[in-house]
């Protein structure tokens, strides 16, 4: 009894006591326990943390990103080996023909997001239009291949000409490039993928 009596008259001042202490170095934690440095910007490079509800950048989907369009290598495998990214040839007529490459992806304003704001992002294929259309090609190609207007359409001026001074090269040549056309072999001459739609 003499033992219970000597903690009722200690407890009141020491609990408060206790209280304070706690609630001192919790809020010290919090304050000195930042993991990142004050001098640091926030806005261009933070660290992206487990738990935080902000998304690293580098997974946001393309509706939130501003992308540059493939470099351009011209054939030259060397620099592209050098860059890491780009394309030395662009278009194909199969889906294993076309390259994939990377591009430089930056995240549009006002998108809140950790990390980089400025990437490479891979997974983008090396094709690009510049108006020619398959059908109306074809259309040409058979009803004025005699005069070589599919050539003439496809950039090709020099086979072109030739094909115009011998009236498709009397027919022959006439039926053969409708076939090359049909078959995937005769192309724009830039390169670049037929236009998918008309």
């Amino acid at each position: 009894s003499n033992t219970s009596s000597n903690m009722g008259r200690f407890s009141p001042p020491l609990l408060p006591l206790i209280y304070v202490t706690f609630c001192s170095i919790f809020l010290w934690l919090c304050v000195s326990g930042e993991p990142l440095r004050h001098n640091e910007d926030l806005s261009s490079s933070d660290m992206c943390l487990p738990h935080s509800a902000r998304v690293n950048c580098s997974y946001l989907p393309l509706e939130f990103l501003e992308c540059d369009k493939p470099t351009d290598h011209r054939g030259n495998q060397s620099a592209r080996d050098d860059e890491g990214h780009g394309c030395v040839k662009f278009g194909g007529q199969r889906f294993e023909d076309v390259e994939i490459t990377k591009v430089w992806c930056s995240v549009l304003d006002g998108i809140d997001c950790c990390g980089e704001r400025k990437f490479l992002r891979d997974g983008f294929p090396c094709i690009k239009y510049s108006g020619h259309y398959f059908v109306t090609t074809l259309i040409y190609s058979v009803l004025l291949g005699f005069l070589g207007m599919d050539r003439f359409c496809l950039g090709q001026t020099g086979t072109a000409v030739g094909k115009l001074l011998t009236m498709g090269g009397v027919g022959i040549w006439w039926i053969v490039d409708i076939v090359l056309l049909i078959t995937g072999s005769l192309t724009p001459e830039d390169g670049s993928n037929w236009n998918p739609y008309v």
